[in-house]
């Protein structure tokens, strides 16, 4: 069994089909859990239509990205872990093809599916929606089995993460000082590479990804996401004494 944790924002309709997919795909009983990263009101139809099968941690205020994921996972009742963006989609049999792959002292990234290409060369590009309204959840579960191969390889370090709780908290999780969410998920796969874990890729199992789906920002708070992503890469330096780098080929932040 798996322990999957969701942060959630204010994101209902995506967080609606990410949870439908990972309930109607999975093969066994898995414990979901939703963490609410305040705005609960926002998503409460949602989380009240899927309330049977998944468990909800509502942390009533905005404690950011980091907070939330690492409380999910002192809440997985499971040791094998899946951390999963809200705006992701699962695969059908989802949790038996990564139990099928799962090695111990290893974070295993499932490969993901794009409408449009990212700097991650690994990824499939395929448009099958930009958003909740025109995506149609049968033809993703059919096209991703016919792209399932038997395969891994050492090109993981990409969200989403299937890995033991115990190796998560080994490295310490997420970075709570950071002042954003920026590059906190390159430094936990930089941690877990010092540690001497695999970062993993399977192709037996693909995520679709919506990548632009969120909240419309205002001008303002455009400008003060930029401060705080600016903010992050200056700490990561401050931290580790350079910047935050990433091998196209391999997607390692070992650098």
């Amino acid at each position: 069994m798996i322990s999957v944790i969701i942060p959630t924002y204010k994101e209902p309709e995506v967080l609606d089909l990410c949870l439908k997919s990972a309930i109607e795909g999975q093969s066994y009983t898995n414990q979901i859990i939703v963490v609410v990263d305040g705005f609960y009101e926002v998503n409460k139809e949602v989380l009240d239509k899927h309330k049977a099968s998944i468990q909800v941690l509502n942390l009533e205020q905005n404690l950011g990205l980091c907070r939330a994921t690492n409380l999910g996972v002192y809440n997985a009742q499971f040791d094998k872990i899946l951390i999963v963006n809200d705006d992701n989609i699962f695969p059908k049999y989802w949790d038996k093809l990564l139990l099928n792959n799962y090695e111990p002292n290893s974070v295993i990234a499932p490969n993901q599916i794009e409408p449009i290409a990212s700097m991650f060369k690994q990824f499939h590009i395929q448009d099958l929606g930009r958003d909740p309204k025109t995506f149609e959840l049968e033809e993703f579960w059919l096209f991703s089995d016919a792209l399932s191969v038997n395969f891994m390889e050492e090109t993981g370090s990409t969200l989403p993460i299937f890995m033991s709780k115990t190796d998560y908290l080994r490295v310490g999780g997420w970075d709570e000082s950071y002042p954003g969410a920026w590059v906190v998920d390159w430094e936990f796969f930089l941690k877990c590479e010092l540690s001497g874990m695999k970062m993993l890729r399977t192709y037996n199992c693909h995520f679709y990804h919506f990548v632009s789906v969120g909240t419309e920002a205002t001008p303002e708070e455009k400008q003060s996401k930029a401060i705080k992503e600016s903010l992050c890469h200056q700490y990561f330096k401050y931290k580790w004494g350079q910047y935050a780098k990433h091998n196209p080929e391999t997607n390692s932040k070992l650098l």
